[in-house]
């Protein structure tokens, strides 16, 4: 019987083990590995350098920035029209036949042209004056910019703003979750102590089962409070352009930090600042320069055009029997339209019109700059308000807890009363939470009203 001989056997086995135990622990170490990875340390964000990077790496910024490009190349057309511009033309015309004529001091014919005809005429024209339709337009343009630039501006109040109620609502929601953990950590405590007593004949069995009910519900809380904790970091690395699973910290900075505003204060800054009223003004001057573009019509165009041009009877335009060389031609051209039955006059109309509505709508656009200060203002004072009054319920729900599990131990009080204490404590910590939050965010919206971040 064939094989391998005993040992051959046992190199074999042998190389057999030492491969086995290469392979676990080639896995063993991407078990190790895999893990290490995955626990990238998160990084931390204050709130000021949270605005920063959204400014600098948000997309929708980008986007607008490229409009902001498109005004400039728009604006540097409108520079082009202003100058002169040269254009060269090759041409080539057959006719059908020879022209001539029978000289009466000849009897030949005398041929007038030729059937081959080449021309490059090389040109130079220069608008001299466009009724400031080009000087109008170049201007329009130019504004053109400022309003990109304004557009930005606002976007990036707006960003900003987006980044205050992503960042405060992380932190609002580790609240929550610090909140809902200790909630399960005590009715946990809860149960062993409603078990004990259940053991012990002290208290009926249904106590235990809504100790282990509320202790249930408490767990879905906590799972549910994670989540969102999740989707809040999720929606503030979207706004900051991050992988949006990437690991975020924030800086906890929900505190309460009274700080008198006067509003009429408040408002003379909006009005200096909010990019709406500043884009309004831009619209109101685009306008005026539209009235400029249509009243040119009422002017001539004169231009002024230069030609240098080379003829011949062969493809080198150097000249024929017919043809001179070279030669060149200068012409001034002015151009007017005198009746076109009103309808300049009526486009004048139009955009006069056009000017008086954005004089009207500025009104409005500032009346609802005031009215975003007075709110924000309002708003501010109701959370501030919100704040002592929060603050007091959580003292008094700790301490209603407290006398209610010490009536529990004395079998003076039900599970129940102990568990509708904990129910309100919870409530009333995550209410004075979302006051802190309420708080924040009513600044960081006063702030936005007044055109700052």
């Amino acid at each position: 019987m064939c094989g391998l001989p005993p040992g051959g056997k046992m190199n074999a086995n042998r190389v057999m083990f030492y491969l086995t135990i290469g392979f676990w622990i080639a896995v063993a170490g991407l078990s190790w590995a895999v893990p290490a990875a995955a626990k990238a340390e998160p990084q931390v964000y204050s709130l000021a350098q949270s605005i920063t990077e959204a400014l600098v790496n948000n997309w929708d910024l980008k986007a607008l920035d490229e409009k902001r490009r498109q005004a400039v190349d728009t604006r540097n057309q409108a520079r082009a029209d202003l100058l002169p511009r040269f254009t060269t033309r090759y041409s080539y015309r057959r006719l059908d036949r020879v022209t001539t004529y029978r000289s009466p001091f000849d009897e030949d014919d005398i041929a007038t042209n030729s059937k081959e005809n080449y021309q490059w005429r090389n040109s130079v024209s220069q608008p001299l004056f466009a009724g400031f339709a080009l000087v109008g337009a170049y201007r329009l343009a130019d504004l053109g910019i400022d309003q990109s630039e304004m557009q930005v501006m606002l976007s990036e109040l707006d960003l900003a703003l987006q980044v205050k109620e992503a960042y405060f609502n992380i932190l609002v929601m580790d609240k929550t979750v610090d909140v809902a953990r200790k909630e399960v950590a005590f009715l946990s405590s809860n149960v062993d102590v409603t078990r004990s007593y259940f053991n012990a004949g002290m208290v009926p069995v249904n106590d235990l089962l809504k100790a282990e009910m509320e202790l249930a519900n408490a767990r879905q809380n906590l799972v549910t409070a994670r989540n969102q904790a999740v989707l809040a970091r999720s929606a503030f690395n979207t706004l900051l352009a991050r992988p949006v699973n990437a690991p975020v910290d924030v800086e906890d900075i929900l505190a309460y930090h009274p700080e008198p505003i006067v509003l009429d204060e408040a408002m003379a800054l909006a009005m200096e600042k909010r990019p709406e009223i500043r884009l309004i003004d831009i619209e109101i001057q685009r306008s005026e320069q539209q009235i400029v573009l249509a009243r040119s019509a009422y002017y001539p165009e004169v231009s002024f055009v230069y030609d240098y041009i080379k003829e011949g009877d062969s493809p080198k335009v150097s000249g024929s029997p017919f043809h001179d060389p070279e030669r060149w031609q200068a012409t001034v051209v002015g151009t007017l339209t005198f009746w076109e039955w009103g309808k300049t006059r009526y486009a004048v109309r139009q955009k006069e019109s056009a000017r008086e509505e954005l004089v009207k709508t500025r009104n409005a656009v500032a009346d609802r700059v005031r009215l975003d200060v007075r709110e924000a203002l309002l708003n501010l004072a109701t959370a501030a308000e919100n704040i002592p009054t929060t603050e007091k319920a959580v003292l008094q729900g700790e301490e209603n807890l407290r006398v209610n599990e010490e009536g529990y131990r004395a079998q003076m009080n039900t599970v129940t009363d102990v568990l509708d204490a904990q129910a309100l404590l919870t409530r009333a910590r995550v209410n004075y939470f979302k006051a802190l939050y309420g708080y924040n965010l009513a600044r960081a919206r006063l702030a936005r009203a007044m055109g700052t971040y």
